[in-house]
C-alpha cells in the first residue's frame, strides 16, 4: 500500500514538474524559491525524477508480495442460503475477533443442533469472500474424514504426494502464498479430536480458523461465541417473507412453538410452501401434534436434515458413554421448557434416576447433557429446549413414556408445597415448579398416577386462586374434582377439591355457583373427619364469605364464628389459617354495619401475618387494602396509608394491569380525592 502510494505521487509530481517545463518554455521570467531551478532547468529535475519511478515499478520480491484483488479460491464451500435470516450483529462480532486476534486466529461458534451455526459460518465465508484468497469449508464430524479431505484439499492446492503425516503441514506451508486464508471446520466435537488439523506454531501466517460445534470445551484453544435461537423479530421476518399470506401474528404463534429455532423455522417454511398449507392451519397442527410436525419438512438444500433426527447422533453417544445422561434426558423431556430444578432429581424420595445418588455421577450426568449442547445449565437447574423435548418425546415408547410420567408425578408432588396458605416460602416454590407440574397433567394420567396427578391439579389450583389467576385455576380444579370422583373412596380429596372451586367461582364473583359447592365440601368432610378439623374450619370460612355475597350475613356469622373457635383450638391464636377466619369474621361484620368491630378483627389478622410472612406478601397486600375499606366506610382519614401500601405490594407482586391491583389503584385514587 506504502509502495502504490508513493508511486501514485511521484507521477503527480511528474505531471507537474511538466506543467512547470511548458509554463517555462512560455516564457515566464522569475518562480520564487527554490521552483525557480525548476524554471530554469526543468528537463534536469525531470530526468532525475524518473529513474525513482522505474524503482516502484520494479516487482516485489515473493516473499513481501501483497495479493491483487483476485476471486479467492475456495474448497468445498457449499451455496450461500439466499433465504439467510438476521445474525447482522453476529456477522459484524466475528469479523472483529478473527481480524484482532494476531496472524492465525482460531474461534469456535457453539450452540443448540439446529440453532444455524453452519449457516452463520457459510454467511461469513461468503459476505467477507473478497477479504480471503483462499477459503476452505470441511467436515469435521469425524476425525477420519477430515484427514482425507485434507488430502483432498493438498492436491487442489498443487501439492506433490505427501505421508499422511506431512498432509496437515503441507497444506498449511501452500496457504503462506495464499493469505489471508478461511478454514471452516463444521461440526468440530472436542478439540482433541481436531488438534490434528489445526495450526499451530509457524505453519501458518495470516490466515483464519472458523470451527462449530455442539460441543463445550472448546476455551482453551479457541475464542468462543455462544450463538443463540433467533429474536422473535429475526423468526417472524423469515416466516413472513418465506411464506406468502403469513400475518405477523401468526408468525410470532408459530415461533414460539418453534422456540426461534432457525431449522425448524425453515422446516416449517418448507413444508408450508411444498404442501401450501395455510400457515393458521399449520400452526393448529404444530399446537396440537409438535412430535410428529418436527419430522416433516424438507429443507432445499439439506433434504435429509428435520429436527426429529437432529440430535440423534448425540443421544447414540450418550447411550455408550454415559446411559444415565439418557434417562435424565427423558426425565426432563415430560417437563415444561424452562428451568428444571436439579432438586427435583437429588432430594426426591422418589428416586427419578440413580446417578442423583452419587454427587459426582450426578455432576458428570448433568454435564454431559450440557456438554454435547442437548441442554443448558443454569446454577441449579437445567434447561432444555422445547424441540429437544418434543424430540425426545418422540423417540420414547410409550411404556417408557407412561411410567417416566408416573415417576416425574410421584416427585413433584413430594416437591411442591402442600400447605399453600401457612408456608411462608411457598410461594417462591410454586412459581419454580408450577410449569412443570402443569407440563406433567396436561394429558389423562397412566392408571398408576391417577390419584397424584388429582391432587397435584388441586395444589395447582389453589396456588394460582392465591395469585389471582383464577381463570386458569378453573379447569385445573374442575379436573382434580373428575379424577377423584371418578377414582372413589376419596370424599376428604373430594372435598378438597369442592371447596377450592368454591372459592374459585366466589372470587369470580359468582356466589351462586359457589354455595352449593361449599356445602357439599362441608357435609363431605362433617361425615369423614373429626369435628374438630381444621379443614372443617376452611369449609365454614368459604361459606360465610360465599353466604355475605349472596346478602345473608345472619345466617354467615355463626359459621365464620365456629371456624375461628375451630383453627384456635387446632393452631393457637397466631396462626395463619387463624388469620383467614378472622377475615372471614370481619367480612361479615363490615356487611353487617359493624365496621369497628370488622377493623380490630383484620388488625389482629394483619398482625398475625405480618409476624409469618415477607412484607410484600401478598396477604398483607389483601388485609390492609380489606383495612382500608373498612377504615373509609368509617370516615376514618387514616385509610389512605394501609391503601397505598396495600396497592403497591399487588403493583409489586401481580402487575399494573391486573385486575386486583386496578381495584387497588382505584381504591387509592378515591381516597385521595
Amino acid at each position: 500500500m506504502l509502495r502504490r502510494l508513493v508511486g501514485t505521487l511521484i507521477g503527480l509530481l511528474m505531471l507537474f514538474v511538466g506543467s512547470l517545463a511548458f509554463n517555462a518554455a512560455s516564457g515566464q521570467s522569475r518562480w520564487p524559491g527554490p521552483l525557480d531551478f525548476v524554471r530554469v532547468h526543468p528537463w534536469v529535475v525531470l530526468l532525475l525524477l524518473v529513474p525513482l519511478a522505474l524503482v516502484e515499478l520494479r516487482p516485489e520480491p515473493r516473499g513481501h508480495r501483497t495479493p491483487r484483488p483476485t476471486t479467492p479460491a475456495t474448497y468445498r464451500l457449499p451455496p450461500r442460503n439466499t433465504h439467510f435470516t438476521g445474525r447482522d450483529a453476529t456477522l459484524r462480532e466475528l469479523r472483529r475477533r478473527l481480524t484482532s486476534a494476531g496472524d492465525v486466529a482460531i474461534q469456535a461458534v457453539h450452540g443448540l443442533g439446529g440453532v444455524g451455526k453452519t449457516q452463520l459460518a457459510v454467511e461469513y465465508a461468503y459476505r467477507y469472500l473478497a477479504k480471503y484468497r483462499f477459503v476452505a469449508f470441511v467436515d469435521a464430524e469425524a476425525p477420519d474424514l477430515v484427514a482425507s479431505q485434507f488430502t483432498s484439499l493438498a492436491r487442489e492446492l498443487g501439492l506433490g504426494e505427501v505421508g499422511p503425516e506431512q498432509v496437515v503441514p503441507g497444506v498449511y506451508r501452500e496457504l503462506r502464498d495464499r493469505r489471508p486464508w478461511l478454514i471452516i471446520f463444521d461440526n468440530g466435537e472436542k478439540p482433541g479430536m481436531l488438534t490434528h488439523a489445526l495450526p499451530s506454531g509457524d505453519l501458518a501466517r495470516n490466515g483464519h480458523v472458523l470451527v462449530t460445534t455442539r460441543v463445550s470445551g472448546w476455551s482453551g484453544r479457541a475464542g468462543v461465541m455462544d450463538l443463540e435461537v433467533f429474536t422473535r423479530q429475526e423468526s417472524v421476518e423469515l416466516l413472513v417473507r418465506r411464506v406468502p399470506g403469513t400475518t405477523v401474528e401468526t408468525a410470532d404463534r408459530i415461533a414460539e412453538q418453534l422456540g426461534d429455532l432457525p431449522l425448524a423455522l425453515e422446516q416449517a417454511a418448507g413444508y408450508m410452501g411444498y404442501n401450501q398449507t395455510v400457515p393458521e392451519e399449520y400452526l393448529s397442527l404444530l399446537t396440537s401434534r409438535l412430535e410428529d410436525m418436527i419430522s416433516r419438512g424438507e429443507l432445499a438444500d439439506r433434504p435429509a436434515v428435520v429436527v426429529t433426527t437432529l440430535w440423534q447422533l448425540s443421544v447414540r453417544r450418550l447411550e455408550r458413554e454415559q446411559p444415565q445422561a439418557v434417562r435424565l434426558l427423558e426425565l426432563c423431556a415430560l417437563l415444561a421448557p424452562e428451568p428444571i430444578p436439579l432438586e427435583l432429581f437429588t432430594g426426591s424420595p422418589e428416586r427419578l434416576i440413580t446417578a442423583a445418588a452419587d454427587p459426582l455421577a450426578w455432576d458428570t450426568t448433568v454435564g454431559a447433557l450440557a456438554g454435547l449442547g442437548l441442554a443448558r445449565r443454569e446454577d441449579s437447574a437445567l434447561l432444555l429446549h422445547r424441540l429437544v423435548q418434543a424430540a425426545t418425546r418422540a423417540a420414547m415408547p410409550d411404556d417408557v413414556l407412561a411410567t417416566t410420567r408416573v415417576s416425574l408425578c410421584r416427585a413433584l408432588l413430594a416437591a411442591v408445597p402442600h400447605d399453600i396458605h401457612g408456608d411462608p416460602d411457598a410461594r417462591p416454590r410454586w412459581h419454580g415448579l408450577l410449569p412443570h407440574v402443569l407440563a406433567v397433567t396436561k394429558d389423562d394420567p397412566p392408571a398408576g398416577c391417577a390419584a397424584d396427578t388429582a391432587v397435584l391439579l388441586r395444589l395447582a389450583s389453589e396456588f394460582l386462586l392465591q395469585i389471582g389467576d383464577r381463570g386458569v385455576a378453573l379447569p385445573l380444579c374442575e379436573r382434580a374434582l373428575a379424577l377423584d370422583e371418578a377414582l372413589g373412596g376419596r370424599d376428604a380429596e373430594v372435598g378438597f377439591d369442592l371447596i377450592t372451586l368454591a372459592q374459585i367461582h366466589r372470587d369470580l364473583g359468582m356466589p351462586e355457583t359457589a354455595r352449593p359447592l361449599a356445602e357439599r365440601a362441608l357435609r363431605l368432610h362433617e361425615s369423614c373427619l373429626p369435628a374438630g378439623s381444621p379443614t372443617i374450619a376452611t369449609d365454614l370460612a368459604t361459606l360465610a364469605r360465599t353466604l355475605c355475597l349472596l346478602g345473608e350475613q345472619q345466617e354467615a356469622l355463626p359459621l365464620a364464628e365456629r371456624a375461628l373457635h375451630i383453627d384456635e383450638a387446632a393452631y393457637g391464636p397466631d396462626n395463619p389459617y387463624v388469620s383467614f377466619d378472622l377475615i372471614a369474621l370481619a367480612t361479615v361484620h363490615a356487611d353487617l354495619g359493624d365496621h369497628a368491630t370488622a377493623v380490630r378483627l383484620i388488625s389482629r389478622a394483619l398482625r398475625i401475618r405480618e409476624a409469618l410472612y415477607a412484607p410484600d406478601h401478598l396477604y398483607i397486600g389483601y388485609a390492609l387494602l380489606f383495612k382500608a375499606e373498612v377504615l373509609d366506610a368509617l370516615s376514618d382519614p387514616s385509610a389512605i396509608t394501609p391503601a397505598r401500601r396495600g396497592a403497591h405490594i399487588l403493583h409489586a407482586q401481580l402487575g399494573r394491569t391486573h385486575p386486583k391491583t386496578e381495584d387497588a389503584l382505584a381504591l387509592v385514587d378515591r381516597l385521595n380525592r
